[in-house]
């Protein structure tokens, strides 16, 4: 006997998601399939954002809905639909079931969907969902394949540029136009101030940098050009500046930094010694060695430097945390003298400048790009090989893997390639970087991705206004108590981990295939219990959204104001404190051009994006379960009220640290 279904079809928001070719749905039940139903009059229903209902009749009962089957045929020309959802309602006015896409059809195409519940595959008995299952990744697995793009880092996407992505990883039209726009703009806003100022020539005097702080600004980047001599601002930056995992505490001077307690007793409080301080746990150090023999760029026709400096810094009971001593590199010498803060004025300023642009290449290179870019590419490859769309833990990560291989394809090509604009103005551009890197990875540990044990390790819990530390800390516990509670969700115990096949391969190939050649890292290859499936969870979920925020938000801020944070020095480290002039710093400093370009990336690069999703807000419904929904809506508010806290906390402070707001953290790593 006859059945009528009623499907809803919603087309997705953004640019160019509709389309005006011939769509056809056919329902697939546990008793047989509906009739193939041709939906749509060519070009009027299925606009951009339309939610279009139909009714699709079925020679005889389907018995429980599995499958949604939808075919795009080409009608006139080429043209790609994205389909948000369907919704079917059974007759007899049962109760709707919504099957959730979030894809886009290219070309003549078939494309199966499931019910959104999520379904580990001891949740599917029938035989038509777990073929359905295998097919689904057997596809994917030969569209996301691995590649080594370069030896001794993590392995990525095999894709030579973004154009070579499937269209469901593709920056929208609206992102990509913007990208695109915003790095043009930048460029020619500064390559016009080049013009005005002289083009490949270095500064008269420190504040000619102003002369490009016109359109481009920010309050934090204006803040810098007013305090960036001052030792307290020094400080300040190790903590909550833009690379705020570099600072340990020092129990013990190194061998190679012979500080002695005369040299540094002026930057005491009275009546204390740096053997004291050392021993109640207020001195801290900054160790650039991973600096030591890199390579160093040549920029037309001149070479670049770099140094490995240590940096011996003091939590001051009234002046806050103070560099109290510099060395420029790793061999103490009598050419690499320790500079002081009682050392001529403009000595200890190119002295800090120096720590400052190891600080550039660290926080661009490994911070940055390797510890939260090509770390979360890893979980993302893994996540599209070996999880089927109906996995709880695929619903679980997609949102914070939107852009990323598209982002990584990009600046593989234009910041870091060969020729790309890291090549032109900095120091480690061209091999040097990729050494960095590699250097980085060999002793990259998946212990270090998870912030409370980096603290501890690096024996910093205790140091005061480390604002870095506590929003980390905070937004940490909310990821992982809302992991936790999904994965409790599908998990009724540690035996249904290890016994989810498909979840098991997952870890394979991020430990395997992703994270390839890492001995030490720390990570098993088998998940064994539930509780170490959160924290991988967490770990993915905040080093994509926190982690990159904390790095990737203030490049601007800290970077504008070029001598703060310079990307490149054209002269070798001072080796005679005696001896640096102004002109000294200005020769070493990067040039007109190389300023402007600085200025443009990082403005680019840090920007708020305009289709930005903030952490925790899910703008595809991937989980339709009622129990799913409300841990997403509980996260919500658990961030709303962090929000909250970190508002109240910077009441009333000169210098605000709001990178870690959650509304200010992207959902993914999209830039």
């Amino acid at each position: 006997m006859e059945e009528v279904y009623t499907v809803t079809v919603a087309t997705g928001t953004s640019e160019y998601s509709g389309t005006n070719n011939y769509i056809f749905v056919t329902l697939v039940g546990e008793r047989g399939e509906s009739e193939r139903t041709l939906l749509d009059n060519p070009g009027l229903d299925f606009c951009r954002g339309a939610v279009d209902q139909y009714k699709v009749t079925s020679p005889s009962p389907l018995g429980s809905l599995l499958l949604v089957r939808l075919e795009k045929q080409r009608y006139w020309v080429e043209d790609n639909w994205f389909c948000r959802y369907v919704t079917v309602e059974p007759p007899g006015g049962d109760k709707v079931l919504t099957f959730p896409c979030y894809r886009w059809l290219v070309g003549d195409i078939k494309v199966e969907i499931r019910e959104g519940t999520a379904k580990t595959p001891r949740d599917d008995s029938a035989p038509q969902l777990l073929a359905h299952r295998k097919a689904e990744l057997q596809e994917r697995q030969a569209t996301y394949r691995w590649m080594s793009w370069a030896p001794d880092i993590p392995r990525c996407i095999d894709a030579k540029t973004e154009a070579d992505l499937p269209q469901n990883v593709r920056f929208d039209n609206e992102k990509r136009s913007d990208f695109e726009h915003s790095l043009q703009y930048a460029l020619l806003e500064l390559s016009l101030k080049k013009l005005a100022i002289r083009f490949g020539k270095s500064w008269d005097d420190l504040d000619d940098f102003q002369r490009i702080f016109w359109k481009l600004r920010s309050p934090i980047a204006e803040y810098c050009m007013e305090h960036w001599k001052e030792d307290w601002f020094f400080g300040y930056q190790c903590m909550n500046g833009s690379n705020p995992r570099m600072i340990q505490r020092c129990k013990k001077l190194p061998q190679n930094f012979p500080v002695t307690p005369d040299m540094v007793q002026s930057s005491m409080a009275p009546r204390t010694t740096l053997g004291k301080e050392l021993k109640a746990g207020n001195v801290y150090l900054l160790d650039y060695a991973i600096m030591d023999g890199v390579p160093t760029n040549t920029i037309k026709g001149k070479p670049q430097y770099v140094a490995a400096p240590l940096c011996l810094l003091y939590q001051h009971p009234d002046d806050g945390l103070i560099p109290i001593a510099i060395q420029l590199g790793q061999t103490p010498g009598l050419d690499t003298p320790i500079f002081l803060p009682k050392d001529p004025p403009l000595a200890w300023l190119l002295a800090k400048m120096w720590v400052r642009t190891s600080e550039f290449q660290v926080f661009q290179v490994l911070s940055h790009l390797l510890r939260t870019h090509l770390v979360v590419e890893v979980f993302c490859v893994a996540t599209l090989r070996q999880l089927p769309a109906v996995h709880p833990i695929y619903k679980l990560l997609d949102p914070h893997l939107r852009y990323t291989l598209e982002i990584n394809c990009r600046g593989r090509n234009q910041l870091i390639s060969a020729d790309g604009i890291f090549k032109k103005v900095v120091s480690t551009g061209g091999e040097g970087l990729l050494i960095l890197a590699q250097k980085e990875y060999k002793v990259l540990t998946y212990r270090s991705l998870q912030p409370g044990n980096d603290f501890t390790d690096r024996g910093v819990s205790q140091l005061p206004s480390y604002f870095y530390r506590e929003h980390s800390l905070m937004l940490w516990e909310a990821i992982h108590s809302f992991v936790s509670g999904m994965v409790s969700l599908y998990y009724q115990s540690d035996r249904d981990v290890q016994e989810d096949l498909e979840l098991q391969a997952w870890i394979r190939d991020i430990t395997q295939e992703g994270f390839t050649e890492l001995p030490n890292f720390g990570l098993p290859s088998k998940l064994g219990t539930r509780e170490e499936l959160s924290t991988l969870l967490t770990v993915a979920i905040f080093s994509a959204t926190a982690q990159h925020a904390a790095t990737n938000n203030g490049q601007f801020d800290w970077c504008a104001w070029v001598p703060n944070t310079p990307c490149t020095m054209r002269q070798p480290p001072p080796t005679d404190k005696d001896a640096v002039t102004m002109e000294a710093i200005m020769a070493t400093l990067p040039d007109v051009s190389q300023s402007c370009v600085q200025m443009a990336i990082t403005w680019h690069l840090g920007r708020a994006q305009p289709d930005a999703i903030p952490l925790g807000q899910y703008a595809e419904e991937h989980f339709t379960e009622g129990r799913a929904r409300e841990l997403i809506d509980r996260f919500g508010a658990e961030l709303k009220d962090i929000e909250g806290r970190i508002l109240s906390q910077n009441e009333g402070l000169e210098l605000q640290y709001l990178f870690l707001l959650p509304s200010r953290i992207e959902n993914s790593i999209t830039i």
